[in-house]
């Protein structure tokens, strides 16, 4: 029975507004962002007003927000209240009071109309009102589940209808998965290329969001009126996975009746047009970034000053501030017309500093107008040819994709400037694809007329025969994977078009290729293609084995897995079955969640091939991969090789490798490289190196052969390519053949020739009178967003920024002594032979980086964002001064001291809650995410930190101090993420100590034997001349170890006899021979390194002797300072089967005037047994001796002044 009274009240249980009434609610609705624990710092926003809701029609009803009022919050939450931001709210008031008009029946919200004046972002505000009277109840079941329309998209929602039986009230209770929605309302940037990893996502989420919303309607005669309703509703973010801790963006609504009047509410007198419907309506948000909040009053003005700004502070060293100064110019440049971007290029284009920085951030801004900037300044012939490359290459790539942008690029493709550079025309033609491809990523219904000129391109190049053009067209294609391409692309498959019996090779495989991106929207399509390819028996062998790649790209299951496992048991080519195996083999041990079912397919696959397959030439086609994922923190990393043998000749046909990566739920090929050489296979098939009867190194000789003699190759045919993709589409491709051999030797002497002997004039003339020269390059490593509709109607944002600034000043001078003639005009090099060059260079190199992450509303107008900063600034300044004098054979290197500034390196992080809104700007609000901790308050690490530690390096008299400060929430729990919130810094300086000056630090070479410096062959002390037995021992030792050989006929102990004579002999005339070779022969080269101090000299020199007619080497290693100590590496080629090498360290620093001596011998030779006659060892000497009597033993004699052991 109560079910049955249930059923009938929920028939009634839609909201009932009646005609002529006026419903008075008070709203509030209020975004929170930050970590979910109470106590740290959190930053957000409230909005609070009364609204009027009252039936204008039938289904048409007026809304109007009364005395709206905007807070703003940056603080310690819950200690700290919410702020009224007066200003913002009276800029906002005309657009939130302004009345709208939406459809309202049965409890649901159909179209929104609004005065064009009013603001999308106003209106979104309207929307997250009118979400909380969504309501799709059904009059029999009072549990069920739907999809419902509402800001974020059509996601999943869950119902559930109670009554209080005393009251009568009817509670209604609904719940939204925010991350199951189709529809969805969401905004990315940074992600275009990224595949969505759903296997990564099914166990653990990176990005979670939720919402409930609460009813309580009360019973009146007409039917029920909504007396209450609250919004809870959470997004919570972790770049790993949710479960290990994540920051919230967390949203609370409030809609409670006040009173209901009769009083009507009067409409704008402007006309009323339809808006959309409940969905989030996006308008300039991507133009604002969410770490800085800039008022654009005049474009051109404000990109001038923060141009001067760069300009001028990163000149003599980086400026800490660059990165962030960077970021701002591309932002100004994103929201400038063409004509801003026009003429700040006009008054800044003859200044190169200014003119490199909008170079730099043009592309990077990726608007049709910085696009079309540079389009029509290059063909205005304003841009270099390396400017217009690099700056094309980065627009095309970072552009946002639209028709307008993709209509840009195609009418860039097709000018006749373009066309008259090839390589620079392949370059744009791909860029083309890959922003068909971007733009498709983000609008699903994207139309195939975007390809249309490609595909009629393709047709053309068929009907002609133009080979190039056929597979420019199919990289094209494969950039930009729609399945509508499909149709075209097989047009050029054997077996699939007519048009593929009369192509070469190359283009089946490019054909084959250009599936593998239509491949990750639509396997189903691909895999029966790719299988007809990979069993076809009559195709080529390279192109098979592509297919076989494409075909596990596809991720087959289980049963198409053992179809081509039964295939690969009877395939007959050895090459294809070889990679086929070698690839599902190592598929078997795949972890990466996309992979897991196909790991355990191959593994079935496997079971099925024999193991003969795994007896594979070293030769034979391979392919790799291997794969690591960390499922708690949703990252990992994939590498793939595949290598493709022709069993013709030892170069491989194909050499390709790809690196992928997954992270926070989404998965990219990050970089692929491959090389072909096909073409150069076909031309050695010409040769003696296709000899199928020749042996594998005959083939090599013939090959390297045939390689050497390229010139004789054909010029028409290819001898191969190399191609680089990133993040799935192919940047740049390159075919090699003769002719393009040919014109880049021929270009190279051409240009080199005529100018390089006034080049190297020049040269010389400008370091003479002395080189100025100041570098800046900035980088944007990173941008990723994702920007969400919240229910109260205002986006929160999520986003990664990473940008670093790279700067130098470098000032060269020269002096030529003797002076150059004045008019020289032929034989430089022979003048610059007789002078002596010294050259001065000072720099001071530095690098700024800047990586933020930020959550939180990024709103036109508002921002209150939590923000995590890192910063990292050195300065590297250093002096040199270098001399060659070249007719002595002498180079110096002088490193001299240099100007440090107080800090060479600082390392920071740091994080915040920061509020700021553009009519108080710019007094923003900003705290530390880290409370200050009470007095008396403990925990495991010190909630503050100031530590500072400083060393001295001895004898250079450098002192280095690192300081460290911290401060972090670790007194409120034992929670990890407590110790990372806060300030974390560390600097490091270096400056001079106390104590004598060093002066300099100097590298010299002497390269000329006959002016070595005197110490290099001063008089060595007598008591090395003792260490001679040491030598003789390893003279000896073959006689020692043939004397202990046990032989057992006549014969060979003759010949044992003979060999210990002639050991004899051969030791006798060594030891002659075996003092250091510097008391006898000049070096051959010294390298003197030393440190210069205003009191003293400390250094050492190398020195090395070759004495040919002996066969023997040394190295000789010395202080310049005292004679104390010696290291001697002595090498000794005795015979063709014989060497020896010795380690010896010679010191007097406990016996003065005499030398101790440790020897370290190693003798190869293949000797047959030991035998060793005891001797008397010497008091001040240590050795070892190692001897390798067979390859696979050794012999250890250990020799100290009491003890001697054999081994």
């Amino acid at each position: 029975m109560r079910a049955i009274v249930l059923a009938l009240t929920v028939a009634f249980v839609v909201p009932d507004f009646g005609a002529g009434k006026t419903y008075v609610y008070n709203y509030e609705g209020q975004l929170l962002g930050g970590l979910p624990q109470e106590g740290l710092g959190k930053a957000g926003i409230k909005v609070s007003s009364k609204v009027l809701l009252r039936a204008e029609a039938q289904n048409t009803f007026v809304l109007k927000l009364a005395d709206p009022q905007i807070y703003e919050y940056a603080g310690i939450w819950p200690q700290d209240r919410f702020a009224p931001a007066a200003k913002l709210t009276e800029a906002l008031t005309a657009d939130l009071a302004t009345p709208i008009k939406f459809e309202y029946a049965n409890g649901a919200v159909g179209k929104v109309f609004a005065p064009a004046r009013v603001s999308a972002a106003a209106l979104n505000v309207h929307r997250g009102i009118l979400t909380i009277l969504q309501l799709n109840l059904k009059n029999t079941q009072n549990v069920y589940e739907m999809h419902e329309a509402g800001p974020h998209g059509v996601c999943k929602t869950h119902y559930m209808i109670t009554e209080d039986e005393k009251t009568h009230e009817i509670t209604v209770l609904k719940s939204k998965d925010l991350t199951n929605c189709h529809e969805r309302v969401i905004k990315d940037t940074g992600f275009a290329h990224a595949e969505k990893c759903v296997e990564c996502q099914q166990r653990l989420q990176s990005l979670t969001g939720t919402a409930t919303y609460n009813y309580t309607m009360k019973p009146t005669d007409a039917g029920v009126q909504l007396s209450e309703a609250t919004v809870d509703e959470i997004h919570q973010y972790s770049l790993f996975n949710t479960r290990t801790g994540a920051v919230q963006m967390r949203v609370r609504q409030t809609l409670q009746l006040m009173e209901v009047q009769n009083t009507p509410i009067a409409p704008d007198t402007a006309q009323y047009s339809a808006r959309g419907s409940l969905k989030y309506e996006f308008g300039a948000e991507l133009l604002q970034t969410p770490i800085q909040l800039l008022e654009i009053k005049n474009a051109v003005a404000q990109t001038a000053e923060v141009l001067q700004h760069l300009a001028a502070n990163n000149v003599d060293m980086v400026h800490e501030d660059a990165p962030l100064k960077f970021l701002e110019l591309i932002q100004l440049l994103r929201a400038a017309t063409f004509e801003n971007i026009e003429a700040i290029w006009n008054q800044h284009k003859t200044k190169p500093l200014h003119r490199q920085w909008i170079l730099d951030a043009a592309p990077l801004a990726g608007t049709p107008a910085a696009l079309r900037f540079i389009n029509e300044k290059f063909q205005a012939d304003e841009f270099s040819a390396p400017e217009f490359t690099r700056a094309l290459l980065l627009g095309l790539h970072m552009a946002t994709a639209d028709p307008e942008a993709i209509q840009q690029a195609a009418s860039l493709a097709q000018s006749p400037k373009i066309s008259a550079m090839p390589a620079l025309r392949e370059v744009i033609m791909l860029g083309y694809g890959s922003m068909v491809a971007k733009y498709c990523a983000e609008v699903h219904t994207c139309s195939a007329d975007h390809l249309k000129p490609v595909h009629d391109n393709a047709a053309e190049a068929i009907a002609k025969g133009e080979i190039s053009e056929i597979s420019l067209a199919l990289k094209v294609l494969g950039n930009a994977g729609h399945p509508a391409s499909l149709k075209p692309i097989m047009k050029l498959l054997p077996g699939f078009g007519s048009a593929a019996a009369a192509m070469p090779t190359r283009v089946h495989v490019d054909a084959i290729l250009a599936l593998r991106n239509i491949a990750k929207k639509e396997p189903k399509l691909v895999q029966p293609v790719a299988l007809q390819l990979f069993m076809d028996k009559n195709l080529h062998p390279e192109a098979r084995m592509v297919a076989c790649i494409v075909l596990f790209e596809t991720k087959p299951s289980v049963a198409l897995m053992s179809t081509v496992a039964g295939e690969i048991e009877k395939e007959p080519r050895n090459e294809v079955a070889s990679f086929a195996y070698s690839y599902i083999k190592s598929l078997t041990r795949s972890t990466a969640p996309d992979m897991v079912k196909v790991a355990a397919a191959a593994n079935v696959a496997v079971r099925i091939l024999s193991h003969k397959l795994d007896r594979q030439s070293y030769f034979s086609s391979t392919a790799y991969h291997s794969d690591l994922y960390v499922s708690p923190l949703m990252a990992g990393a994939a590498g793939t090789a595949f290598i493709i043998n022709d069993a013709a000749t030892i170069v491989p046909r194909a050499v390709v490798a790809k690196a992928r990566a997954y992270l926070a739920g989404a998965a990219s090929d990050v970089v692929e490289v491959g090389v072909r050489t096909e073409g150069l296979q076909e031309a050695l098939q010409r040769t003696p190196a296709a000899d199928k009867n020749a042996d594998r190194i005959t083939k090599i000789k013939h090959t390297l052969q045939a390689l050497m003699n390229w010139k004789a190759m054909p010029a028409s045919e290819p001898l191969g390519s190399i191609y680089f993709k990133a993040f799935g589409q192919e940047i740049a491709f390159t075919n090699i053949d003769k002719t393009f051999i040919d014109n880049a030797i021929e270009q190279a002497t051409q240009a080199a020739k005529p100018r390089a002997h006034q080049l190297l004039k020049e040269t010389v003339k400008a370091l003479q009178a002395g080189i100025s020269y100041q570098f800046a390059k900035p980088m944007l490593g990173t941008e990723v967003r994702r920007i969400i509709p919240t229910a109260v109607g205002v986006p929160m944002e999520l986003g990664i920024y990473s940008a670093a600034v790279v700067a130098a000043a470098v000032n060269v001078k020269a002096t030529v002594t003797p002076p150059l003639p004045e008019n020289l005009e032929t034989g430089i090099l022979d003048q610059l032979r007789k002078t002596d060059i010294e050259l001065q260079a000072e720099a001071r190199p530095g690098v700024a980086t800047q990586t933020l992450a930020v959550i939180g509303v990024n709103w036109p107008l508002i921002q209150a964002v939590v923000m995590a900063r890192g910063k990292i600034h050195t300065v590297a300044p250093f002096k040199v001064a270098a001399r060659a004098d070249i007719p002595r054979g002498n180079i110096k290197v002088q490193i001299l001291p240099a100007a440090a500034p107080d800090h060479v390196a600082a390392v920071s992080f740091d994080t915040v809650a920061v509020v700021r809104n553009l009519e108080d700007h710019p007094a923003d609000r900003e705290i530390s995410l880290a409370p200050a901790a009470p007095s008396g308050a403990q925990s495991l690490i010190p909630a503050s930190i100031q530590k500072s530690l400083c060393g001295k390096v001895p004898y250079f008299q450098v002192k280095g101090c690192i300081e460290v400060a911290s401060r972090n929430a670790g007194f409120m729990g034992y929670n990890p993420i407590y110790y990372v919130v806060g300030q974390h810094s560390a600097r490091i300086s270096v400056e001079r100590g106390d104590g004598p000056a060093l002066e300099r630090v100097e590298f010299e070479v002497y390269i000329a034997p006959e002016k070595a410096p005197e110490k290099s062959v001063r008089e060595t002390n007598p008591a090395l001349g003792e260490t001679q037995e040491e030598n003789i021992i390893l003279l000896k030792l073959r006689e020692y170890l043939e004397a202990g050989l046990k032989k057992s006929s006549s014969s060979s102990s003759s010949s044992s006899r003979s060999s210990r004579s002639s050991s004899s002999s051969q030791s006798s005339s060594s030891a002659r021979k075996s003092r250091l070779l510097e008391d006898s022969i000049v070096p051959a080269f010294v390298i003197i390194a030393r440190a210069v101090r205003s009191d003293r000299k400390l250094g050492y020199q190398l020195a090395a002797y070759l004495d040919k007619p002996n066969l023997r080497a040394q190295l000789v290693l010395s202080s310049i300072s005292n004679d104390q100590w010696k290291l001697c590496a002595d090498g000794v080629l005795s015979s063709k089967h014989k060497a020896s090498v010795s380690l010896a360290f010679y010191c007097s620093f406990l016996r003065p005037g005499t030398f101790s001596v440790f020897k370290l011998s190693i003798v190869s030779a293949h000797l047959a047994g030991i035998a060793v006659n005891r001797a008397e060892n010497k008091a001040n000497s240590v050795g070892i001796i190692i001897a390798l009597p067979t390859k696979r033993s050794a012999d250890v004699i250990v020799k100290t002044p009491r003890v001697r052991s054999f081994s």
